[in-house]
């Protein structure tokens, strides 16, 4: 009996079973560990193991393959393309972590970059689209960048289009009035933690705390009816005040409001960022950490689900998503675009010197060449990615990360998402912590044989 190459068989964390996964196939299951003795064994029966996918010959392997690759192909063509644009790398924020320290910020942005911008998007980006503005911190709270950042946001409303802004959110309030002027689609704003602890990583520039004025901004948006994505960004420094930040959230009410969402996102090495790196975190070992918290305080989970690789999504949709054949979606279904005139491939590269593949002002052009070795980065041209039955689930993680280390597109920022899927399925399926706000378990799918 030779499994696919795709079925994974991991341990499930704290626990004596096992979770069984096929992505191509896309099934999974919770074995006891009498089933995996038999298993491993060659003593199961095939024939479940055949009808679930964990069992597939050579050629029937290879046609899923193919035909979920050409799915995948597909459904990329044919999806929303995000398009970033920074207005400057300027920042009003002095971050212990940013990676953005050693970005050239000369030059200023003028109403023509602007209405170039657009004329480009419009004539290049055929495909549904939006835009999200980012930085440096696009909110600047001067007059001059007021009357810039309206009229983009008059140009978005003359072509249809709607809008994200990333930003600190220290002027979020202030620019309410201009940001209802647009379709917002969210506003992503960062907090790290409760008060002193926020404060002690992410100041204004003069060490001024920043806290009070985020909060009052993440409350003023949700008052007009503005989507927030709240964000933290978590290393070893803030990661035990997680439970008290969801419960802050909580207490604000900002969970019960459905235009509020929030995700978590690990402080690593990009760039010019961390000269210290004793406070990060490998991505396995922060949501280790995570899973502790969890147990240890549920209500964790009213703030946020996190995603355990495909283990929340099984839970809450009771199946399996499609195969992952690319993580980045750089120059595929994200540009980034800045004030200079340049175009770069995505947001991790963007204003990052020798990574642009074109511009859009004073002149168009782009690199075909440069674009072409973007487009085809995915699982099926990183040699790695080939041999690893973790693939499907990775999409050979991100691009801009794998370049940034091994000086390569066309190698893999490989993912734990074994041990992810091993934690995820014993916070959801195994410990049975209620995860809403009534305090109870609503999975529709039970993972098991």
């Amino acid at each position: 009996m030779k499994l696919s190459h795709y079925t994974i068989i991991r341990k499930i964390h704290d626990s004596d079973n096992y979770v069984m996964v096929n992505p191509l196939s896309r099934q999974a299951d919770i074995i006891v560990p009498g089933e995996m003795e038999a298993i491993a064994n060659g003593k199961f029966d095939i024939n479940i193991l055949k009808q679930k996918g964990y069992v597939l010959d050579e050629q029937e392997e290879k046609s899923l393959f193919r035909n979920a690759y050409l799915e995948f192909l597909d459904r990329r063509d044919n999806s929303e393309v995000q398009i970033f644009f920074v207005p400057w790398y300027a920042c009003n924020f002095a971050c212990s972590y940013c990676y953005q320290a050693g970005y050239d910020n000369k030059g200023l942005l003028t109403q023509e970059v602007i209405d170039a911008f657009f004329a480009y998007i419009t004539t290049h980006i055929t495909k549904p689209k939006y835009i999200t503005l980012f930085g440096g911190e696009p909110l600047l709270d001067y007059p001059a960048a007021r009357k810039l950042i309206s009229h983009f946001i008059e140009k978005a409303k003359d072509h249809s289009l709607s809008l994200a802004i990333v930003t600190n959110g220290f002027t979020l309030g202030s620019y309410i009035d201009i940001l209802k002027q647009a379709s917002i689609r969210e506003v992503q704003v960062t907090l790290d933690g409760t008060k002193d602890v926020h404060n002690a990583r992410r100041f204004a520039k003069g060490n001024v705390p920043t806290f009070d004025a985020i909060v009052t901004g993440i409350d003023d948006a949700l008052a007009q009816n503005i989507p927030i994505n709240l964000r933290v960004v978590i290393d070893a420094e803030n990661i035990s005040d997680l439970p008290h930040l969801a419960q802050f959230a909580i207490d604000k009410g900002w969970t019960r409001n459905p235009l509020f969402k929030t995700q978590l996102g690990r402080n690593y090495e990009l760039h010019y960022c961390q000269a210290d790196n004793s406070k990060l975190l490998s991505r396995a070992s922060l949501y280790e950490k995570i899973y502790k918290l969890i147990i240890q305080h549920p209500h964790i989970l009213q703030f946020h689900k996190p995603a355990y690789s495909i283990s929340k999504f099984l839970f809450e949709q009771g199946t399996i998503p499609q195969p992952l054949f690319d993580a980045c979606p750089g120059c595929k279904t994200e540009w980034a675009f800045d004030y200079t005139g340049k175009i770069y491939p995505c947001t991790a590269m963007v204003g990052k010197q020798g990574e642009e593949v074109g511009t859009f002002y004073p002149n168009i052009s782009l690199s075909t060449t440069a674009v072409e070795e973007w487009e085809k980065r995915d699982i099926t041209s990183i040699h790695e990615c080939q041999h690893c039955s973790l693939s499907l689930l990775c999409g050979g993680g991100c691009a801009a990360v794998a370049k940034n280390k091994h000086g390569n597109l066309l190698k893999p920022d490989c993912r734990p998402v074994d041990q992810l899927l091993s934690m995820g399925i014993s916070l959801y399926f195994e410990k049975g912590i209620p995860i809403n706000e009534n305090n109870e378990a609503n999975s529709s799918y039970n993972c098991s044989m």
